[in-house]
């Protein structure tokens, strides 16, 4: 659930001059990385240590340049792509310069998509080179360690799996210095609905002197057709020109400097967003595609014009507080279409689950028009509250669907299935995962699918992947937004029209090894199945495959021979095709079948043998998987990157996905990911830039009182106090836009301490104006009040109150957040101290995501700040202590002296504190905020800040 931002430096001596590298990661799982080598783009290139690689000195003139307020020209934004039968290599170039008199970062950043293997990152600044090769994980480390311990190491560099992974480096260079950096990635295309779709993330950031998206696409079978969407938007319409052959297209998008401006004198880029490319190919045999080439087979197979089988399926809605507002309104929305969408055949029935279990009919009914009207009736009065208790509410579905079944309520040839949508991690019942995944897996006993679509950030999609594909189905992960029905919609797309079961894949025995899953218990309409393996080529002229299955009316017995001469002459014959591409998709198939393996392991034994498979496929075929890891090296081998690949953790990217579980176990579903961080050690470290940890990722207000102000776009930390009188209200937050309020009381310490008084926030009050809401928060209660409405919950307590689609969750002796539909979330922190204590007193801090959506209308001390002003930061000198340097800081038109210092992050640690690094800004913050600090001070708790 922690979005984690983590930026290390490095330091190289060379003739260049010094640049600092550093790396941006953003976690969630990232399932393959795997090897890819093509065809580069009109340049000089050399070999080192096998990979491939690039060198500035070719760059030839790059005058003319359009350079932002920074002076970073881009010379050249290159992507190629190339599809051979599914698999596609794709290359992202980026050629910059720095123009500046000054050093200043450059950066790189890139989205890859979910499941692609990242094989190859190089990095050429004036020559000096970087290359990337693979080694076992704690192997990696060591290396990086040592070199790390003799400061010639970098950054961890990290990508996990969202719907996009976020590739991102960053380097701080000398003025003029020339840097290219390349990425190379792989990934197999998968069809749903009746489309390949290949996506590549498109964006700049600026305007390229040179600006290329060249795809081409080879597919021995033939290409149905070609189609671009115009996904960037109407700006780019007619630029994209296809050329499509019988088995080969090529697409290309090309803009030039003109037609990238977002307006004639705009001096930023239009283009940001994904470019698509959508196909199919055309299939002329039921029993499927077999490619042969390079001593491997791929089996591709996708019949159609069959009749669907009946299906029997049971939706399992969660229906708990965490499912509240948006998510439950485009939960219902997509209901009522999917249920449109059944077939007079099917059969079907409803469950709804909180901390009790529910059932539309206690038995699958027919989808006659009535009975959906009736489901269609019965989804609109759901109203969420309460707990989570999946384990009962799977046991129930799979007790309907074993029941019908023993009383032969079933044909035989239909398809049985169970939907579980759900927001969260039990709170209900049992609450141990592996617990559930073993209950569940022996009341199904292999008879029926389960497909799981995880709502949001805070639900346990690792858990949902276990348990889905232990039973035969898939998971899904659905993004808690205005998409959601569509999403739900389009999944259920994808699974709504089973045309076999039970297809099982067979080949000659003596002829072919090492054969990815071959068994397989449904196939839909729209999608296809890819069995790979290898083939004895040189003692076997023709290759026969034998697929058996159960359709609507028969048993089907479907035959294939293929020469396993037959694709050479193509392949040979085409520069652009990938000729290991066999190789690829087996070692794709292979890794990911392995890594689902090891993650339904019932013993440590078969867990730890899994493992060592995948570690060694990982090193052959060039791959970082959860136990592997690049290093990226200069060619002295001693400055040294680490890029690998944590476990998926579960991190929350969005407010307002919190649960209405009150004095449930597991205190923490649904809080946003922010309120939830891991404490990570810092330490000063030479560099004007604080690392951007997701500790340091808000804005925050705490102890006497500390004002941290966090600048996402620069990534900086800028810091100030505020010593103003005990009983003295400060406006935080006041935008009349929204219409939100946060005022802070201030109460004092029982003393004075060195002739000072110490001052905290003891009180806080939030006004939601355009709800009539307004929530007190001291450190004794937690009072919400809606006009003669109110209601009060202690900090001994546990639990949430809903009012208004305002959710307030409390955690014991902990924290409060606040969350406001989806658009913004509060966190306030208690600090207890000894009651006999004879000076400090209890206190309370708050925590501001800046993600939140207030209006431009927006101030107050924090508000100011929801859009970040320009800070420039230089001059860094010796301080009056060693640990403190001092700085220049410019911003609003204003030069201050600032100190490098450390504030306290108290979300993980309430007692010590978790250091963060930040610029400290004297005298009440004077000058980087607006005005003086008197002019915060409001007379009532809910005032808004008047206007100057």
């Amino acid at each position: 659930m922690k979005h984690l931002l983590c930026f290390l430096v490095l330091f190289l001596i060379s003739g260049v001059g010094s640049f600092d590298l550093v790396i941006d990661e953003i976690p969630d799982e990232v399932e393959n990385l795997i090897d890819l080598e093509i065809d580069g783009f009109p340049s000089s290139s050399k070999t080192r240590n096998g990979r491939y690689q690039r060198s500035t000195s070719d760059w030839g003139y790059v005058g003319d340049l359009v350079e932002d307020d920074d002076k970073i020209g881009l010379y050249s934004y290159k992507v190629q792509s190339t599809i051979t039968s599914r698999l596609a290599n794709t290359m992202i170039q980026a050629k910059m310069v720095n123009n500046a008199k000054r050093s200043q970062h450059i950066v790189f950043d890139v989205q890859v998509p979910k499941g692609a293997f990242i094989d190859n990152f190089t990095m050429d600044v004036n020559g000096i080179t970087f290359t990337s090769k693979i080694r076992e994980k704690s192997e990696a480390r060591k290396m990086y360690s040592q070199a790390k311990a003799k400061g010639k190491a970098a950054g961890i560099v990290r990508s996990n799996a969202l719907d996009m992974e976020n590739f991102k480096t960053e380097v701080n260079v000398p003025p003029g210095t020339k840097i290219q950096f390349e990425l190379h990635y792989h990934e197999m295309i998968r069809r749903k609905l009746s489309s390949y779709e290949h996506v590549i993330s498109v964006n700049p950031g600026r305007l390229a002197k040179h600006m290329e998206v060249d795809v081409r696409i080879i597919e021995p079978q033939g290409l149905r057709y070609v189609h671009v969407p115009n996904s960037l938007g109407d700006h780019f319409d007619g630029i994209t020109t296809i050329s499509k052959g019988e088995k080969k297209a090529h697409v290309s998008f090309k803009p030039t400097m003109a037609q990238q401006r977002k307006c004639p004198t705009c001096s930023s880029t239009a283009v940001d967003g994904n470019f698509v490319v959508q196909y199919d190919v055309n299939r002329e045999t039921t029993g499927g595609e077999l490619e042969i080439f390079n001593g491997y087979f791929i089996h591709f197979f996708a019949p159609e014009n069959l009749d669907p089988l009946p299906k029997n399926i049971l939706f399992v809605i969660d229906v708990s507080g965490s499912m509240w507002g948006l998510k439950m309104k485009q939960t219902i929305e997509a209901m009522k279409a999917i249920l449109s969408e059944l077939r007079a055949a099917d059969q079907f029935s409803l469950i709804d689950f909180n901390h009790n279990v529910r059932c539309w009919r206690d038995n699958l009914v027919s989808a006659t028009p009535a009975q959906v009207e009736d489901a269609k009736k019965y989804i609109q009065t759901i109203h969420p509250n309460g707990g989570t208790n999946i384990n009962e509410a799977l046991l129930r579905a799979t007790f309907i669907l074993n029941e019908a079944q023993n009383l032969g309520m079933l044909d035989p040839n239909s398809v049985s299935m169970i939907v579980l949508v759900s927001d969260g991690d039990p709170t209900v019942g049992e609450l141990k995962l592996t617990t559930i995944q073993k209950n569940v897996k022996q009341s199904i006993k292999d008879e029926f699918s389960l497909f799981c679509l995880g709502i949001g950030f805070d639900v346990d999609y690792d858990f949902l992947q276990r348990i889905a594909t232990d039973n035969r189905g898939m998971a899904q992960r659905i993004f808690g937004n205005q998409e959601t029905s569509a999403q739900m919609k389009n999944f259920y797309n994808q699974v709504s029209t089973p045309l076999l079961k039970k297809i099982q894949f067979n080949y000659p025995q003596e002829s072919v090894s090492d054969v990815t899953q071959s068994s397989f218990h449904n196939y839909f309409g729209g999608s296809e199945i890819v069995v790979a393996g290898k083939v004895d080529t040189e003692n076997l002229q023709h290759l026969e495959s034998i697929v058996t299955a159960t359709a609507a009316n028969a048993e089907l017995v479907m035959e294939t021979l293929r020469d396993v001469e037959e694709l050479d002459g193509f392949m040979k014959k085409d520069r652009y095709a990938d000729p290991e591409f066999t190789r690829k998709l087996w070692a794709y198939l292979t890794v990911n079948q392995m890594l689902a393996e090891r993650n339904t392991a019932p013993t440590a034994a078969l867990k730890r043998n899994i493992t060592k498979s995948i570690l060694q496929m990982s090193l052959d075929h060039h791959i970082v998987t959860p136990f592997t890891a690049m290093l990226i090296e200069n060619p002295e081998k001693d400055e040294i990157m680490l890029a690998d690949q944590p476990k998926d953790p579960r991190r929350g990217c969005c407010p307002g996905t919190l649960g209405l579980t009150p004095n449930a176990p597991n205190n923490n579903k649904g809080i946003p990911a922010w309120a939830n961080v891991t404490a990570v050690p810092v330490s000063f470290m030479p560099e004007q830039r604080s690392p951007p940890v997701s500790s340091l990722s808000i804005n925050r207000v705490d102890n006497d009182p500390h004002f941290t102000i966090h600048l996402p776009k620069s990534q900086r930390n800028i810091c100030f106090n505020i010593n103003s009188e005990p009983g003295k209200i400060l406006n935080l937050v006041s935008d009349p836009g929204t219409g939100v309020v946060v005022n802070g009381q201030l109460v004092g310490a029982k003393k004075t301490e060195n002739k000072k008084l110490n001052t905290y926030f003891g009180k806080f009050g939030f006004y939601f104006k355009n709800k009539g809401l307004k929530v007190e928060i001291t450190t004794e209660k937690i009072m919400l009040k809606d006009g003669s409405y109110g209601i009060t919950l202690s900090w001994s307590d546990t639990g949430h109150i809903i009012r208004k689609q305002l959710l307030i969750s409390v955690k014991k002796e902990s924290n409060v957040t606040i969350t406001v539909g989806e658009e913004m979330s509060f966190m306030v922190l208690l600090h207890r101290v000894w009651k006999n204590h004879p000076v400090n007193v209890d206190f309370l801090g708050i925590y501001i995501p800046p993600e939140n959506q207030f209006s431009p209308a927006a101030h107050g001390l924090i508000g100011q700040f929801a859009f970040e002003p320009e800070v420039y930061i230089h001059h860094q000198r010796p301080g009056q202590a060693p640990e403190k340097p001092q700085a220049t800081m410019e911003v609003k038109g204003n030069k201050l002296t600032v100190t490098k210092g450390l504030q306290k992050d108290y979300r993980t640690d309430r007692v010590l504190g978790t250091d963060v690094q930040c610029w400290f800004v004297h005298n009440s913050g004077k000058g980087f905020i607006d005005g003086h600090y008197k002019d915060y001070l409001v007379p009532h708790l809910y005032s808004f800040l008047k206007k100057p």
